[in-house]
């Protein structure tokens, strides 16, 4: 057993407890689903679970061809959980379930294509061969699910008042705004660089056209952007411990810029790219992640 199989094996507890710490504070005055089991804790538990039967088929054909849909099955299939099993349906918990659907159903969609398309996943080259460091993955996108929807399952998960005030309606509409910002820059930005890739000539160079003149990563901005609206949508019916589910966005954020996203991306890209001049010139005036607009004179 290599250091990396022994790394997995230490944080699959680590990354269970988390969960468990979000699955208490999230299920505070919340509605019981069964046996005495909060529904946001139960929603939590159905996200790891969904992930252990997918990770079976996984491990023993070595494959992750159906990770990422897999992620997208998760969250459409815990979103409407709760809503089916949740107090009276809402207004909020309508349009959060219908904004998750949304979102999950064209990132799944496009992925699924990427995957199909491309045949493999470079990052599970080594991973796919190891038992500890493959189930670590898909324990991870269980913890991934839960925190990026917790906010989300926090507002639908308890009692909505019958009406809505101002602060609540005031919420519910930035919330959208910033939902579409968001949505709009993911779906664009990942159709510019799918169709740059698809022309012949651009085999082995980098995008810097359309929204990826004014950031190296739009499609990670438009994602962080997506769940800060969520979280603004959620905001107003949160309370006490609930509102350690506002770590939905932070989580997001932390993810995609020192994690998994940026980073990684950006080393790629460095030891492919390094040394150019236009790369170098692109890297110097294009924003890592926040879109820098620029005015012609």
């Amino acid at each position: 057993m290599n250091k990396s199989d022994i790394q997995s094996l230490v944080s699959f507890p680590i990354i269970l407890a988390i969960a468990a710490g979000l699955a208490y504070g999230g299920s505070i005055g919340g509605v019981i689903a069964f046996a005495r089991l909060p529904l946001f804790a139960f929603c939590v538990i159905i996200a790891f679970v969904i992930q252990w039967l997918a990770f079976i088929p996984s491990y023993i054909f070595k494959t992750e061809k159906f990770f990422d849909i897999t992620g997208s099955i998760t969250y459409a299939t815990v979103i409407i959980i709760a809503v089916v099993l949740g107090p009276a349906i809402s207004l909020r918990s309508i349009l959060l379930m219908v904004l998750v659907l949304i979102w999950t159903s064209r990132l799944g969609i496009f992925l699924l294509r990427r995957i199909l398309k491309a045949g493999d996943d470079k990052r599970f080259d080594e991973i796919k061969q190891s038992f500890s460091r493959l189930l670590g993955a898909w324990t991870l996108q269980g913890l991934w699910v839960s925190f990026t929807l917790a906010a989300a399952l926090a507002a639908i998960t308890i009692e909505q008042p019958d009406t809505y005030s101002a602060y609540d309606l005031a919420g519910l509409i930035l919330g959208i705004l910033v939902w579409i910002l968001g949505f709009a820059f993911e779906a664009i930005a990942d159709y510019q660089k799918n169709k740059f890739r698809s022309v012949p000539e651009n085999k082995g160079k980098f995008i810097n056209t359309g929204l990826w003149s004014i950031s190296r990563h739009p499609n990670y901005f438009g994602e962080i952007t997506i769940w800060i609206g969520i979280a603004i949508i959620a905001l107003p019916s949160l309370v006490t411990w609930r509102f350690v589910t506002l770590i939905s966005p932070v989580f997001v954020i932390l993810l995609l810029t020192a994690i998994s996203g940026v980073p990684l991306l950006e080393k790629r890209a460095d030891k492919k790219w390094g040394g150019q001049e236009d790369y170098e010139e692109y890297k110097k005036n294009t924003p890592v992640l926040i879109p820098k607009l620029r005015f012609k004179k």
